[in-house]
């Protein structure tokens, strides 16, 4: 067998402790936090500082948990960078003779007493994976360790039949049991509840939440400071792809349209950004343009997404879910976070202005005459003025976070947004920062397709811009218009028209400012998205 790291180490680590008593073998949490982990973690997908110098790693903490046949470790890691700060990481390891071994992802060879084997990622041994799957049926506690793993209401399964990996790797691992949950084992773990498992668990057992994957259970370990959860499991819904798919599928029929059905571009009747859409407030000419389904299911995707958020906002028992007002605390926190990330976004695009071309550079140079504009109006924010409550939102919401199921839609992965602490991501806020985002998902689906498709229509790219801004007004009006009815109607305060816009309007600024940095560092030609995104909303 040809294994991942064999050549990396010719020859095995060796131990004077048997592996049952690794742990206690200061000699070998050294080598293993240094020799060997630090060879290990870089090249993994779920490790998140490759942007960053690796300092040292540190084994802040571990667990024992044992099956019938073998001895596992939980193994809590802080890897420190040379740019001082640190990150936290979850990795369980297992101990494997050749013979026991049925993986070849091996973190190194190594020998334990008289002992030779491997340490390998114990999420790769099947029986692992089913010593999991029973802990969590049985509702294991081991007060000793601290660790709790607890059994959802929709857990019905009670034996393990089979277990396999979920796609490829992300920034975390997750495991499909039965064919019918799914495990997401969290690599990058905090010293606070994690907000997936937190908003899952709260909307499946406390809100009965239909359109989202239903809880089944957790993985956590109780600290003092904090629980840190290690696993959440989710039933596993059946479905054709993510929403982004779904939507770049759509959006080349719609722009294949405009030359198969002749439509004249400049003969379009435009609307204005914001202007709530009945469906039959949509102008015949748009209709046979873009199709009624399209439409649609935009309603669909709207109502889902009101449902989730007065469910999210309908509590009043349990304090992390009770719905809030804006407040003097909430302002300055926002504004100095936005200030911070422009002042930055501002940093990086005079820097890479030499890396674009076109309109892309056009509308750079634009951002940059308007920037006291921008700023401004980030500055703007007066919480004295604001009638509707902040809820704990999604906080990552875009088309790749939706499933598609038939016609419908379900809402997945609350752990909220990359950049942010743990701590900002609990933090209650307008829900319309999630319709925001995901106005921002309709607008890179438009323009992702102009892009990835430029020889296919046969229009100039100017043309096919012009296209892609008025069908964005479209599917926003008609989104709005479902999801302002259906939240008003289920009590969810957003305020009323002149607010609603203000936020919008504030908060796509706010994503298409964060998008902006990304972009200009890892696909500089792409800028062109959000600074467009920013041109429209502040019409400049």
């Amino acid at each position: 067998m040809k294994n991942d790291n064999q050549d990396t180490f010719a020859t095995p680590f060796k131990f004077k402790n048997e592996w049952k008593d690794a742990f206690n073998d200061d000699e070998f949490i050294k080598i293993f936090s240094s020799d060997i982990l630090e060879n290990y973690i870089i090249n993994k997908r779920w490790y998140g500082g490759k942007a960053s110098t690796l300092k040292y790693i540190e084994v802040v903490d571990h667990f024992k948990i044992t099956s019938k046949k073998n001895t596992y470790y939980g193994v809590l890691l802080e890897v420190n960078f040379k740019e001082a700060f640190f990150q936290h990481y979850f990795m369980p390891i297992a101990f494997m003779t050749n013979d026991e071994l049925d993986t070849n992802t091996i973190i190194a060879p190594a020998k334990f007493g008289n002992i030779d084997g491997f340490l390998v990622d114990a999420l790769h041994q099947d029986d692992f994976r089913r010593l999991l799957f029973e802990n969590i049926v049985n509702e294991t506690q081991n007060k000793s360790l601290n660790l709790i793993f607890h059994k959802g209401i929709n857990l019905i399964d009670k034996e393990y039949k089979s277990s396999k990996f979920m796609g490829v790797e992300q920034s975390n691992t997750s495991i499909i049991y039965n064919d019918t949950f799914v495990l997401k084992i969290f690599r990058r773990i905090y010293v606070s509840t994690n907000p997936d498992y937190e908003l899952s668990r709260f909307l499946t057992e406390r809100m009965h939440y239909q359109n989202t994957p239903a809880y089944t259970g957790s993985i956590n370990i109780a600290m003092t400071e904090g629980n840190i959860t290690l696993g959440l499991m989710q039933e596993l819904v059946p479905n054709q792809g993510d929403a982004w798919k779904f939507m770049l599928e759509q959006m080349d029929g719609v722009f294949d349209n405009l030359s198969r059905k002749k439509i004249k571009i400049d003969k379009l009747p435009n609307v204005e950004l914001f202007k709530r859409l009945k469906i039959n407030e949509i102008p015949p000419e748009i209709i046979d343009w873009v199709g009624l389904s399209l439409f649609l299911r935009v309603q669909t995707l709207a109502l889902r997404t009101a449902e989730m958020h007065i469910a999210l906002g309908s509590d009043i028992h349990e304090t992390a879910f009770t719905p809030t007002t804006y407040n003097g605390d909430y302002t300055v926190w926002l504004k100095n976070r936005l200030l911070y990330q422009f002042q930055n976004r501002l940093n990086i695009i005079e820097n890479s202005l030499h890396k674009l071309d076109g309109m892309a550079l056009d509308l750079a140079h634009q951002f940059l005459e308007n920037k006291k504009l921008i700023r401004k109006h980030f500055v703007d924010f007066d919480w004295t003025k604001m009638k509707s409550e902040r809820i704990r939102i999604h906080g990552d919401f875009h088309l790749g976070q939706v499933l598609v199921n038939g016609d419908d839609f379900y809402l997945l992965d609350f752990e909220g947004e990359p950049e942010s602490t743990i701590r900002d991501r609990k933090v209650k806020q307008p829900p319309l920062k999630d319709v925001a985002g995901m106005f921002r998902s309709f607008h890179y689906a438009i323009y992702a397709t102009i892009f990835n498709n430029a020889d296919k229509y046969p229009f100039e790219q100017e043309e096919l811009f012009k296209a892609g801004e008025l069908l964005f007004k479209y599917l926003v009006g008609a989104f709005l218009e479902t999801y302002i009815e259906k939240a008003q109607s289920g009590n969810l305060n957003i305020g009323y028209s002149h607010e609603i816009n203000f936020l919008l309007k504030y908060c796509i600024l706010e994503k298409a400012v964060y998008e902006l940095g990304y972009e200009l560092n890892s696909r500089p030609r792409w800028a062109v998205i959000p600074l467009r995104g920013i041109q429209t909303i502040m019409g400049y």
